[in-house]
């Protein structure tokens, strides 16, 4: 008897409808399921009526159980790996097990389909005919300052992720280093309460900041704009009298300053109340 195949089957990142008939055949016919998480892939199995035998394949064991399914494989059978959503080995467990599937000579089959990176370059209306994924966003406030401001030299469209209790201090930075860049953010893609959000990470701020809570999965598409398209350094007072003078003041104003501009609006506001003040005492009794 032959080596059995090893096969990286994509499954959904939310809806259970979006699973292709080659994986549901896949799942039934392989000998065991090496899953992620065994109480998450039940779910989808029990959906599809698929009984083969579940074990578990995490970041923590990974290294551990691949000699096993290395040995079940030698022996001619075949293997399926899933992760809880998506496709295996992308920022999901995977990578160790198919590596040392084809050290080994074993053959190592895709079975495509499902990817929450994919899915929201496809809807986020940027240049995707090239782009970056990037991961998870580093936890530490220092990489995420060189992370974002890596993105802002990017000459293509960047996506990468961040975890729904970290999201309000990243896009703060992401404020800060990026100004008016386009951004667009996804949560919960697929799934009842899917939300898709889009603008410069300010106004994203501005939406999130006000919520009790923030839940589900997060994917961020970040526009590439370059070295040439850099922001362009402008006569802040200049542009905020400009807008006094069209008879804008206060929200209006700083709204505006952002649209046009791409300036925070806070400092646009903090620019406004200055030049009104100064514009009060000249105006004064002697003035």
């Amino acid at each position: 008897m032959g080596k059995g195949v090893l096969y990286v089957v994509s499954t959904p990142i939310g809806n259970l409808e979006d699973i292709t008939a080659r994986a549901v055949k896949t799942l039934k016919a392989v000998s065991v399921v090496a899953c992620e998480d065994t109480r998450q892939s039940r779910i989808l199995t029990q959906r599809w009526n698929i009984s083969t035998n579940l074990m578990s394949l995490h970041r923590f064991n990974e290294s551990r159980k691949t000699q096993a399914i290395l040995e079940r494989l030698d022996r001619g059978e075949d293997v399926a790996i899933v992760t809880d959503a998506g496709t295996p080995a992308i920022s999901d467990p995977g990578h160790r097990i198919v590596r040392a599937a084809l050290d080994a000579g074993i053959r190592v089959t895709p079975i495509p389909g499902p990817s929450s990176i994919t899915a929201a370059l496809s809807v986020s209306g940027m240049d995707c005919s090239t782009f970056a994924y990037l991961g998870f966003i580093p936890r530490k406030k220092e990489q995420r300052q060189s992370f974002f401001e890596r993105i802002l030299k990017s000459e293509i469209t960047c996506i990468f992720f961040e975890t729904p209790h970290r999201i309000l201090d990243s896009l703060r930075i992401a404020a800060q280093v990026l100004g008016s860049r386009r951004m667009v953010l996804f949560r919960e893609l697929t799934k009842l309460h899917e939300e898709v959000l889009s603008g410069p990470a300010e106004d994203l701020l501005e939406i999130l900041i006000g919520r009790g809570s923030i839940k589900g999965e997060i994917v961020i598409v970040a526009e590439g704009e370059g070295k040439a398209k850099a922001p362009v350094e402008i006569d802040l007072d200049a542009a905020v009298k400009t807008l006094m003078k069209e008879g804008l003041s206060g929200k209006r104003l700083t709204d505006e300053a952002h649209r046009r501009l791409g300036v925070k609006k806070s400092v646009a506001y903090e620019r406004f109340l200055s030049l009104k003040d100064d514009s009060g005492k000249r105006g004064g009794p002697g003035g």
